[in-house]
């Protein structure tokens, strides 16, 4: 692959039980650990992580079942938890040397940084979570029509078989309408990255599904359970989100608040690719996290 992070070293390091992670490594000071969406790979911080290299050490992995990562068949339910894929990030630290480090994700891989916020508590110093909502409030907030927005949550939610072979049948078109359709500067994704994210998706239809299927169900349960415990992200958390409330009728802020105890909040003009959109915006905002 001709595309990489510039000034950044790319690494594919163990993790547990035989799965490595691809990873982009650059930069030098306290540890800083991206992650990226769907239908993306770690190059959607191509312009943040330099950005964040200049005072941290960042590292942007590829997470499980995703661009170079390693692809695990689906064979237990918990396989594409986010609970096994916030392991890995944990493991990917201790295999790096760090012991507390921020953690940012967006999209899937803010679903894994809730999930590692919450489980890691004693690991993870800083959150930042770009344009999602808890794994459990999701399914809440989405009603009638409103859903059809994310009516490949239900696709990928279906049982084993039929959703792969759908979305096999047609994959550039499958995750391509995404890259179109949550987009607000087409620019922002240039050719060649496009075309590496829709090889990259290409070739892990089954991973990323089971990924999305364990989404409405092991997930669901994990948060569930941390819900009714009362437990808490204890960290200081910046959630950053497009107008959710203009689009979908629901206040994100308000659905943050009972998950956490030092939030803050922030809506952008940006599409939901906001990283590649506005990585200044987003470079400031996760350094404004860092220092708090």
């Amino acid at each position: 692959m001709g595309i990489g992070i510039p000034g950044f070293e790319t690494r594919s390091i163990g993790v547990a039980d035989g799965v490595r992670l691809n990873a982009a490594v650059g930069g030098a000071g306290p540890a800083v650990v991206l992650l990226h969406g769907f239908p993306q790979t770690h190059l959607m911080w191509r312009h943040v992580a330099p950005l964040l290299a200049e005072h941290h050490t960042v590292v942007c992995p590829d997470l499980r079942g995703y661009g170079a990562s390693s692809r695990p068949a689906a064979v237990a339910e918990d396989t594409y938890a986010k609970r096994t894929m916030a392991a890995d990030i944990v493991g990917l630290a201790d295999a790096l040397g760090f012991g507390r480090f921020a953690l940012v994700g967006h999209d899937r891989g803010a679903h894994v940084a809730f999930r590692a916020g919450l489980d890691h508590p004693d690991r993870i110093g800083h959150l930042g979570i770009l344009d999602i909502v808890p794994t459990l409030d999701t399914w809440n907030v989405l009603h009638g029509v409103d859903a059809a927005v994310a009516f490949h949550l239900y696709l990928m939610a279906q049982p084993p078989g039929l959703p792969e072979q759908l979305i096999a049948g047609s994959p550039d078109a499958f995750f391509g309408h995404f890259l179109d359709a949550w987009s607000t500067s087409p620019e922002a994704i240039p050719a060649d990255v496009r075309a590496e994210y829709l090889r990259a998706c290409r070739d892990a239809v089954a991973s990323i599904v089971a990924d999305y299927r364990a989404t409405a169900t092991v997930d669901i349960g994990h948060d569930r359970a941390d819900l009714d415990a009362g437990n808490r992200l204890v960290m200081p958390v910046t959630v950053v989100q497009q107008d959710w409330g203009r689009q979908l009728g629901f206040d994100a802020a308000a659905i943050w608040r009972p998950w956490t105890t030092d939030l803050q909040h922030f809506t952008t003009r940006a599409g939901h690719f906001m990283a590649e959109e506005a990585p200044q915006d987003i470079a400031a905002l996760i350094l404004d996290l860092v220092r708090r």
